[in-house]
């Protein structure tokens, strides 16, 4: 990767490469078997350490860390399991830049996901002319990750048909893939020290096609719970928000006083609850965290490009509404009761103005 100021979103091994650098310079502790970084390095470029400058990048539980990084070192795959928007995608992606270095062995899941997306393929010009061999042989990453000894991510996998998910046993449990095309010592690949799969899965997707029970044993189920303390949450948004508003080219930060509404709005919607305890109607929509920050990044942008500001309620509500809409159209109805009755008991001009723009909710 040439630079990365080129690219919209570089993976986390390039994000981060001074820390990484940094902890690797350090590192003296024992290191698993084929890994970049110790599990204590590797601990702490996923939660920070402030003696060696390394940000925090994951808001959960460390203990949750701490488990994840002892599967990988086994024989088993991580499973990281939760609600949409609850950052298992990038939990995955850390791991896997601590672990190997690289991030970007990513297979992602999908109803059209075919085996050779995930294990290999061929090049069918070099295949007629000469036939099966490893230069007609196109690796995917699976393959690749077995071959050189690193960490593949399969992203959404429960999205796959059972028997595309299924092509993982072998690769799990005897830690061999087998190219039948091929023969002689090219025709099985054997996993290298530092391979493994950490794969996720939304538990709004089971059911959609679930894993099977032989595919399940051979991993390690961890669940990535949404954040649950308010404060948190909303450095969260407002830290990450800042980020894409500075390379959007937006030179006005957020307002507080606007992210603490987002971030309340989003919650209760979420729970459906109130911060003083009253019930109300939980929006069939995934008003998470990451879904947060995408609205707190439109609000700013919104603001700055249209009147060279940053973005204030009304900014919300009109990006709210996309939010909103994307499951049922009841949940705009329900957008909308909330903006009209939840928020009046309110104080502060910005829930004021939250209440008043309630009309630029479509429909």
């Amino acid at each position: 990767m040439s630079d990365a100021v080129e690219v919209q979103r570089p993976p986390a091994e390039v994000r981060y490469a001074d820390e990484l650098a940094r902890l690797r310079r350090d590192d003296t502790a024992a290191r698993p078997p084929g890994w970049a970084l110790s599990v204590q390095a590797a601990r702490k470029f996923v939660v920070g350490d402030d003696n060696l400058e390394v940000s925090r990048k994951f808001v959960g539980d460390p203990s949750l860390i701490d488990r994840a990084l002892i599967t990988l070192a086994t024989s088993r795959g991580l499973m990281l399991v939760g609600k949409p928007g609850t950052a298992k995608s990038l939990l995955s992606e850390l791991l896997a830049a601590a672990v190997s270095g690289d991030s970007t062995l990513t297979i992602q899941g999908g109803a059209a996901t075919t085996e050779d997306q995930i294990r290999y393929s061929w090049n069918y010009a070099l295949l007629v002319a000469d036939g099966p061999s490893t230069r007609s042989l196109v690796p995917a990453p699976l393959l690749r990750g077995m071959g050189e000894g690193r960490t593949v991510r399969f992203e959404e996998i429960t999205r796959c048909p059972l028997e595309v998910q299924d092509c993982l046993l072998s690769p799990l449990s005897d830690r061999v893939l087998a190219i039948p095309e091929l023969t002689g010592p090219d025709a099985m690949v054997f996993a290298r020290d530092g391979f493994n799969i950490i794969a996720t899965a939304n538990t709004r997707d089971r059911g959609v096609n679930d894993m099977s029970s032989a595919l399940k044993r051979r991993f390690n189920f961890e669940t990535v719970f949404p954040i649950a303390d308010f404060g948190t949450e909303l450095s969260l948004v407002a830290d990450e928000a800042a980020k894409l508003l500075q390379r959007s080219g937006v030179k006005a930060a957020p307002r507080r006083d606007v992210l603490e509404v987002l971030v309340t709005t989003f919650r209760e919607l979420r729970t459906g609850e109130t911060a003083r305890g009253d019930s109300m109607e939980r929006l069939s929509a995934v008003m998470s965290t990451a879904e947060a920050v995408s609205v707190a990044h439109a609000v700013g942008l919104r603001g700055w490009f249209l009147r060279g500001e940053p973005g204030n309620a009304e900014d919300v509500v009109a990006c709210l509404a996309g939010t909103a809409a994307k499951d049922s159209p009841e949940d705009l109805a329900k957008l909308r009761r909330y903006l009209g009755q939840q928020v009046t008991w309110r104080t502060g001009d910005q829930w004021k103005a939250l209440h008043h723009a309630r009309h630029l909710l479509p429909g």
